[in-house]
């Protein structure tokens, strides 16, 4: 009994925590699903309508290189399209360098000039948020970079300095590794490498619900990894690690080069802070809109026939703390889709056995397609990626 009562309180202390980090603070700088496979699998063109979960924004833009009709981004946390709306008005304003370093170098020198020139174009809640937080991109902040800064950021920020404070011939090697050509050099420098991943630090903050909180993963998340997982969270995590650095090339892998060094490097960084990419970006940039909405609320309020759906991995949550809005979730989808309407999510478990039955069996599903994309996806933290027509 007292045992019972002792794990209700930290289930509810947990989801407590995460319910607080996710209203009060930016959660993502940056995106964490492969978009390289998302455009494989979504297909767009000039009569795509998209509805997506905004994150960070970076997939957004990166799908607007498509040419889609119109991109939603709807994110309950409005912090999240404050980041997005920022990219959105440098692209707008037109200097490539400015946005390049914000974005890709994490900081800028003339941060405060600048976010004064595009304050005005900002919509008020994005200009409410970088009001107070528009040093996140001052070089001379202990951080330095933008990378570190948020909640993922932060735990970011800890164990990077932790592992590069860890002796010389490690930061050689891990450094050494994000250089690497082939898989052959990514093994031999992981193997060098590993140990000091899997610390008694390490291990000991993957097992934090705090640290986990911070890092956007919710408890449903952790209880489908360690049902799934013999290893529980910390195996999960060092599988997926070992595989996404030894068996997919790390050569364009931005996603974990962020996170260790606080920056992109020129070639290696998202598509929209590419410069050949600018002008087209530029073109085209008001066929986003920002929602500070649920997916559900923003069905209500814009009804319409959506082609593509990109849900992320929200669903693990709404079936463990809220079953009865993923019904209703479901049902606006497939009342604002077409036949041929393409969705696209992904999942902490190995399957969707917690979709309902009903919405089952108005999808096509094609796990050929996804099976193979789901092993080369660069951030390889999810446990599975799902792609579904509408019957």
């Amino acid at each position: 009994m007292v045992k019972t009562l002792g794990a209700t309180l930290r289930h509810q202390a947990h989801d407590l925590f995460f319910k607080t980090v996710h209203q009060r603070y930016l959660i993502y700088n940056m995106c964490w699903e492969d978009p390289r496979i998302d455009r494989q699998l979504l297909g767009l063109d000039g009569n795509s309508t998209l509805v997506v979960l905004t994150s960070a924004g970076c997939n957004a833009l990166d799908y607007l290189l498509d040419g889609p009709a119109e991109i939603h981004a709807v994110d309950v946390n409005p912090r999240q399209n404050a980041l997005l709306q920022l990219k959105l008005t440098l692209i707008e304003r037109g200097d490539f360098d400015d946005l390049e370093q914000m974005f890709r170098r994490g900081a800028h020198p003339r941060f405060r000039e600048l976010y004064q020139a595009v304050r005005p174009r900002l919509p008020d809640y994005a200009a409410a948020f970088w009001d107070k937080k528009i040093s996140y991109f001052d070089p001379a902040n202990p951080k330095h970079s933008f990378y570190y800064r948020g909640t993922c950021g932060a735990v970011a920020w800890l164990v990077t300095r932790r592992l590069l404070k860890s002796g010389r011939k490690l930061r050689d090697y891990l450094f050494d590794l994000l250089d690497a050509q082939n898989l052959n050099e990514q093994r031999e420098l992981y193997t060098r490498i590993e140990p000091a991943l899997w610390s008694r630090f390490s291990t000991w903050l993957l097992r934090q619900p705090t640290a986990l909180a911070m890092l956007g993963v919710p408890r449903p998340q952790i209880q489908l990894i360690q049902q799934r997982h013999s290893g529980g969270i910390v195996g999960y995590v060092n599988d997926k690690l070992r595989h996404v650095l030894t068996e997919v090339l790390i050569h364009d892998n931005y996603f974990w080069r962020a996170y260790l060094t606080g920056s992109y490097s020129e070639r290696c960084c998202p598509n929209y802070l590419l410069p050949e990419h600018f002008s087209r970006l530029r073109a085209d940039f008001g066929r986003i809109h920002t929602h500070n909405a649920t997916v559900s609320d923003f069905l209500h309020t814009h009804p319409g026939e959506y082609s593509h759906f990109v849900l992320l991995d929200h669903q693990d949550w709404l079936a463990w703390h809220q079953p009865k809005a993923l019904e209703e979730e479901w049902r606006l989808i497939l009342e604002n889709s077409r036949p041929g309407s393409r969705i696209l999510l992904r999942s902490a478990g190995n399957d969707l056995g917690f979709l309902p039955e009903w919405t089952r069996r108005a999808l096509r599903f094609f796990p050929n397609r996804t099976e193979p994309l789901h092993w080369q996806d660069r951030v390889g933290t999810y446990g599975s990626l799902h792609f579904a027509e509408v019957a």
